[in-house]
């Protein structure tokens, strides 16, 4: 099967082509410095050549409100090449929970997305997922002097990364499911502990971690 993972290169995406090249697919990674640009539309006819699936795990460059326009111009590029390319499955990453959060631009954006590619004319798969574990590092630096972080109690029931490339990697290989697979980690957790757990594995010495309600 030859899967095409657009922003092939993050976080998810890397660990994605690692797991369907191990299964033995012929997974492309592909993004702008190879070429592809889902804002323009740029190099997509040719990278979705005789694709039998796409992923698209792009972000935009910031999560405020121009985040909406950059989904509506990357989804209908993405679900207008991939309808001319006979690309039998579209899938992308969400987030759990995005539509009860309308207040928060980039949730609103994410939403939209969603939307979008329901409308359009290629067989889907949405796989949402709550927050991954690695983030929690840069959590903390928006958060943090040089003494101190300070966190709200949030309930977050955190990911690894790794667990999430494999749900998406069995939803890729598998039948349209023309809906939402939400997958979350098995604990929920205070923000606030999480960055305590954070600061004490690493080697320098920990810097005091403080409770505020947001």
């Amino acid at each position: 099967m030859r899967i095409v993972v657009v922003g092939g290169s993050g976080l998810i995406g890397s660990r994605l082509v690692g797991l369907l090249t191990t299964a033995g697919h012929e997974a492309v990674p592909r993004s702008r410095s190879t070429g592809v640009d889902l804002v323009t539309g740029r190099g997509l006819p040719e990278a979705l050549a005789g694709a039998d699936v796409v992923v698209d795990l792009t972000k935009p460059p910031a999560f405020d409100d121009s985040s909406p326009g950059f989904f509506r111009a990357t989804m209908g590029h993405l679900l207008a090449a991939a309808s001319s390319a006979g690309v039998g499955h579209a899938v992308i990453l969400s987030i759990v929970g995005a539509d009860q959060v309308p207040g928060l631009a980039y949730y609103r954006a994410k939403v939209l997305q969603e939307d979008l590619l329901k409308a359009g004319p290629v067989p889907y798969s949405i796989v949402r997922s709550t927050q991954f574990f690695e983030f929690v590092a840069t959590v903390l630096s928006w958060t943090s002097d040089e003494s101190t972080v300070r966190l709200p109690a949030t309930l977050l029931q955190p990911v690894a990364g790794d667990d999430v490339a494999r749900v998406v990697a069995g939803v890729v290989v598998g039948t349209p499911l023309r809906g939402t697979l939400d997958v979350a980690g098995p604990e929920v957790f205070p923000l606030d502990e999480l960055g305590r757990i954070t600061l004490a594995a690493r080697t320098r010495p920990p810097v005091t971690a403080s409770r505020r309600t947001w």
